[in-house]
């Protein structure tokens, strides 16, 4: 691996941009070149800030500049797809928030060209470098938890009311990508989908969608925001044990030894063929806090990018999870009810 440091810009320091800014040029082996904004206040803010960094007005200087190795792209969805491809038509790897892209076609579009010039494509589901979800997921692979029945979540705040994209767009791919990443990426057998628009004319505000996966396994996910509380808490439960994520909580993880199981009759067979029906065993055991240390998820996610770029890997949340999580979008965005 080489020694020297990788050159990368950005494009876009809007509303997410500066945590991506901060979170990059804070790496021991990223040297962020170049940040890109139209805004004069926002490159402004670049110059007070970042003193290492250029903050130019076009994108042309990034994709001419042979020294700029890879291109974040913190910008509106509409846009990430274009964006994308060009950086990968220089030769450039990419980092693109999410969404990558808004339709599938689009995402296998980019796929083929950064296959065609061995790039690295990489998208900004960050919570799959939460060392909470990282955990949950630990317990589901270890069988802990038993077989898995159902996930729900929940993903609500008041405001920030966006007008290119709905809460849909601006909320489900972070429940979508948890849920995939804990599941091992199934495609879902439905996914059904229900909001509704109360303060703009054809942006939903709150959306729910039902998704159903393979061995019985349901995902119920609520987003929205005309909400009164913040809520960012996802529930999972298994036939041994259950678990809650909660986010904003002091202890993010909570697993619950409870459940429900069918109680063997003595009759004919040994079997549970009983003419009264099933009889149950209901569990409520201890619950467990575990000490999940924490790492800012938005550092161990660009340190993946710039390792995947140095050492030729593919990301974790590559093109292959990236299409999964747009499917089921793409899919909820057909399926309105």
């Amino acid at each position: 691996m080489s020694t020297t440091k990788t050159a990368v810009a950005q494009i876009g320091v809007g509303y997410w941009g500066p945590n991506l800014l901060r979170n990059f040029s804070a790496l021991p082996d990223c040297a962020v070149k170049y940040a890109v904004d139209a805004s004069p206040e926002r490159r402004a803010f670049v110059e007070s800030n970042f003193s290492r960094t250029r903050a130019v007005a076009e994108v042309d200087h990034v994709l001419n500049d042979p020294e700029v190795q890879a291109v974040i792209v913190a910008t509106p969805a509409a846009t990430h797809f274009d964006l994308a491809r060009r950086i990968l038509e220089a030769g450039k790897h990419v980092f693109v928030e999410k969404p990558l892209a808004t339709t599938v076609a689009e995402v296998d579009e980019l796929g083929r060209i950064a296959a065609a010039r061995g790039l690295v494509v990489m998208v900004g589901h960050t919570f799959i470098y939460n060392s909470a979800v990282r955990h949950v997921k630990q317990l589901i692979e270890a069988g802990d938890l038993g077989e898995i029945r159902y996930i729900y979540s929940q993903r609500l705040n008041l405001g920030r009311i966006r007008s290119d994209i709905d809460a849909l767009w601006n909320f489900a791919p972070h429940d979508i990508s948890i849920v995939q990443y804990w599941l091992d990426d199934p495609a879902p057998i439905s996914v059904s989908r229900q909001g509704m628009a109360y303060m703009q004319e054809g942006i939903e505000d709150v959306v729910f969608i039902n998704v159903v996966y393979p061995n019985k396994i349901m995902a119920n996910i609520h987003v929205s925001w005309l909400d009164p509380q913040k809520v960012r808490k996802m529930i999972v439960v298994g036939s041994k044990k259950m678990v809650v994520y909660d986010d904003i909580a002091d202890d993010k993880i909570a697993i619950y030894d409870k459940g429900i199981d069918k109680k063997a009759i003595l009759g004919q067979n040994m079997d549970f063929d009983h003419p009264r029906g099933p009889e149950f065993n209901y569990r409520s055991g201890d619950i467990l806090l575990p000490n999940v240390k924490f790492v800012e998820p938005l550092r161990v996610e660009a340190q993946h990018f710039i390792d995947c770029v140095r050492n030729g890997k593919t990301p974790m949340t590559g093109i292959a999870h990236a299409r999964n999580v747009v499917a089921v979008l793409e899919t909820a965005r057909r399926n309105a009810a």
